[in-house]
């Protein structure tokens, strides 16, 4: 039995640019891995073993049967873990590998040391760490990031139904991406229809791409919580409604979305600070105006607060994610207006995050 220890090292998220927007065919998004992580420990053990050390659950026996892994455990939370163990060892045993028995552990450091959740991805980051420890430890080389990401996004969407991908994305690649999604209805469709896990992944999937980008050397990074967690699913579906009732009103909101996401993107192409702030600023309003139109809090009070004093000293902020609470950003144009602008924002009842971008996706560490 081979009883040497692999930890994995797997990043949180958050959504730059082209929240919603992303959910259509060929949309592109900007999502940044950060310095908050979830870590994954697998060694060799005398029988199957599953601990996640934040929510208590310490040495659950498990089993892989029949194409499926049972946690012997009623905790409903065990559940994107054990489908993302299901997913990889399927992919393993097509491939002719048949695991020894093994301890997994995971632990996050995403959330807030209370408890209290910031919006950075843990479930994503969860599923990416289990699938990368595994494929390490069972693999004779070491993964590729796009086998990483595609076994985590075919969990992701089997557990979750639905969702970008594009945090599964940052904590599979890391860095800043221009990301566009798979589409979850066709991942779905194409799951049910593959006749192998292997064959799916081994496939082009259409509607996918990823490209790494680099913040410009002279931009600096805020992070503020406003202390209140939102829930993205509700949100989507506020805003999926709004497609139905009001199709004009969304298709403006796509192409208001597209365009201020483009001209972010030229900005850091082209390093210019000028049109990165003005592409953030466009984003913010098209955001705002599609949950008016949807009558859905997108730009909560306190997130206003926040991007308002992100102009104010000189810089552009917005919502991150779906918005309705959680963390908003902001791209200020030098170290001091930055330090001015986490100052204000403290006095005004937000939290802010030492958070700082993180250049590399799921890694071992040891």
């Amino acid at each position: 039995m081979n009883v040497l220890a692999i930890t994995i090292k797997v990043p949180g998220k958050l959504m730059i640019a082209g929240e919603f927007a992303v959910l259509e065919p060929y949309h592109n998004l900007a999502v940044l891995a950060v310095d908050r992580f979830v870590y994954a420990k697998i060694e060799g053990h005398h029988e199957n073993r599953l601990t996640l050390q934040d929510f208590g659950l310490e040495n659950l026996n498990f089993h892989f049967t029949n194409s499926k892994v049972e946690i012997a455990s009623n905790d409903r939370r065990t559940r994107f873990v054990g489908d993302a163990m299901t997913i990889v060892l399927t992919y393993l045993k097509e491939k002719g590998i048949t695991p020894d028995p093994f301890h997994l552990s995971i632990k996050s450091e995403l959330d807030d040391a209370s408890g209290v959740k910031y919006g950075l991805g843990s479930s994503a980051a969860v599923v990416t760490s289990v699938i990368t420890a595994i494929l390490t430890k069972l693999l004779p080389s070491k993964p590729e990031k796009e086998l990483i990401f595609k076994l985590a996004a075919i969990s992701h969407v089997e557990t979750q139904g639905n969702g970008s991908g594009a945090d599964v994305a940052a904590s599979s690649y890391g860095g800043l991406l221009k990301y566009a999604s798979f589409q979850a209805e066709w991942l779905h469709s194409e799951y049910i229809a593959s006749n192998s896990i292997s064959e799916l992944v081994a496939k082009e999937w259409r509607y996918f791409s990823v490209k790494p980008m680099r913040l410009p050397q002279n931009i600096h990074f805020c992070v503020g919580w406003t202390g209140k967690p939102a829930s993205t699913a509700k949100l989507v579906d506020v805003i999926g409604q709004l497609k139905s009732d009001n199709l004009e009103q969304y298709e403006k909101f796509l192409q208001d979305s597209e365009a201020a996401v483009r001209t972010f993107f030229k900005g850091m192409e082209e390093e210019s600070i000028a049109d990165l702030l003005e592409g953030v600023k466009a984003n913010r309003q098209a955001l705002a105006t599609v949950g008016k139109h949807a009558n859905a809090s997108i730009e909560t009070p306190l997130l206003t607060t926040l991007c308002d004093l992100a102009e104010q000293f000189g810089g552009a902020g917005k919502p991150s994610g779906a918005g309705g609470g959680d963390c908003g950003i902001a791209f200020m144009p030098s170290h001091e207006q930055a330090k001015k602008l986490m100052h204000a924002w403290e006095e005004a009842g937000i939290k802010p995050l030492a958070i700082r971008p993180n250049s590399q996706g799921a890694i071992e560490i040891g």
